[in-house]
């Protein structure tokens, strides 16, 4: 350029619109900032030495051409600097853009690293254990819970693996089968198991959730582990108190019941003690009466043994054990520990049991004290007087049902959603803790059932019990 403008000292500045200087040819030092601001504000093209040119795109100004060529540029020589110029301004520009452009992609990828620091930090606060695999069964993210603890495994040492390379716990076939399961049908997975690997047996619940891509197909499985030892500590110690509140609303029916057979036996040992005084007893007639009265004084004490042992045998705690009970012998003894209620009289229980009702996995005392806690409820929706419907089927899946019907005043929409909610109850002071649904809920839950009500206002409500038949009955 210093050739075509026939000058040797010639010296060119290229400013963008940050003012940072470009200097094509050194022959003299460039110009200050106010300088290039003072240049930048020239219009048009002002004659003398330096040439000044602003470089525009359209309406925008995206920079400014400076060449000194010390002294005034010949006509020709402004024409080859103004052509210049013109090439100059969309390459001025499209610099522009490329750095906007390179910041704009640079602050995304600070904002991306941030968000995913600020993610990973959350997954890693988590009380849980929780890890992502992929289609492929390997591990994409490991979370800080899942590194501590005597069985942890670092991060760095497990994220690339199969789950099956790291979890051996559980059989691979086992494991493989739940995920695909997963995979295949979309839907949550929830198990709980025991494990003493700590020295000490915990419970723990696990739950596999689907996680989707942007077109609605599973694209990964999220795995939480929880610790809920205490939570199950704290509602077997809410059961056995809602057992004991049982217990305590029995306990005055239970002594009217006793004091009949009491009474019995009492008047049968007066009447062998005023004969036996009068002497009206000997020979044959002694061993007949006495055989009589001694045989009704057994079967007396055999019936107060009977209440107590079935009232005491119910209200001791007991390990969960699980084994195949019939539902039907569950209500059978339920409605014998409730016939000594005294309340209990003026109901009447109309009772329709299958016949073909299969044995389902559980634990009796704690299926008969779900009965008796939704017999209960119904007695006191219908105010001590009425009739309860009990009723046992089976389902069209193979399930068992256990319904309990009351026809009293029912239940309020509004409060509908919140009756299997701990300390929740609509019952007078005194008359409830709130505890006997959620305790329900949480056992049949921990059946693999479900506790389900319907209710209409002025018509009464049915809690239906769902208890998947033992693996044996199943069609």
């Amino acid at each position: 350029m210093r050739r075509e403008v026939g000058a040797a000292g010639c010296s060119i500045w290229l400013y963008d619109a940050a003012e940072a200087r470009r200097a094509w040819a050194a022959g003299r030092d460039g110009f200050s900032a106010a300088d290039a601001a003072r240049l930048r504000s020239a219009r048009g093209r002002p004659p003398g030495d330096p040439f000044v040119r602003p470089l525009r795109a359209g309406k925008r100004t995206v920079g400014l051409f400076v060449a000194s060529l010390g002294r005034a540029p010949a006509p020709a020589e402004r024409e080859l600097l103004d052509d210049v110029a013109g090439v100059l301004s969309p390459i001025v520009l499209q610099t522009q853009r490329a750095r906007e452009l390179e910041q704009t992609v640079a602050a995304g990828s600070r904002e991306i690293e941030e968000q995913r620091a600020f993610f990973e930090r959350i997954v890693d606060a988590l009380p849980v254990g929780l890890y992502v695999i992929d289609r492929d069964f390997r591990i994409r993210a490991w979370n800080s819970k899942r590194e501590t603890g005597l069985q942890g495994v670092a991060r760095t040492k497990v994220l690339g693996q199969t789950i099956f390379d790291v979890l051996h716990r559980q059989p691979a076939r086992v494991l493989r089968d739940e995920f695909e399961q997963l995979f295949t049908s979309g839907h949550i997975q929830q198990f709980q198991t025991e494990s003493s690997a700590s020295g000490e047996p915990r419970i723990y619940r696990l739950t596999k959730i689907p996680m989707r891509d942007d077109g609605g197909g599973i694209s990964h499985a999220i795995t939480i582990g929880e610790d809920i030892t205490e939570w199950k500590q704290a509602e077997a110690r809410f059961a056995q108190a809602e057992k004991l509140a049982a217990i305590g609303t029995l306990a005055a029916g239970v002594m009217h019941e006793i004091n009949n057979p009491l009474a019995t036996i009492a008047a049968a040992a007066e009447a062998l003690e005023t004969r036996v005084r009068e002497g009206r007893l000997s020979g044959d007639a002694l061993v007949i009466e006495l055989d009589a009265v001694l045989g009704l004084i057994a079967h007396e004490v055999n019936r107060c043994s009977g209440i107590v042992g079935g009232v005491l045998d119910f209200s001791r705690p007991k390990p969960a054990l699980r084994q195949a009970v019939l539902v039907n012998d569950i209500i059978e003894r339920t409605l014998f520990l409730l016939s000594h209620h005294a309340r209990f009289k003026n109901i009447t229980v109309d009772t329709a049991l299958a016949a073909d009702v299969p044995p389902v996995l559980g634990n009796d005392e704690q299926l008969i004290q779900v009965v008796m806690a939704l017999l209960l409820n119904a007695m006191d929706a219908l105010s001590d007087k009425g009739t309860i419907h009990l009723r046992t089927g089976r389902a069209p899946d193979g399930d068992v049902t256990v319904e309990v019907e009351d026809h009293g005043e029912g239940i309020p929409r509004a409060v509908l959603p919140r009756i299997f909610e701990p300390f929740f109850t609509t019952k007078p002071v005194g008359r409830g803790t709130g505890l006997g649904l959620s305790v329900c809920y949480s056992i049949v839950s921990d059946h693999g059932g479900r506790l389900e009500v319907n209710s209409t206002m002025g018509r009464g409500s049915v809690f239906r019990m769902v208890l998947p038949a033992a693996a044996e009955a199943r069609p």
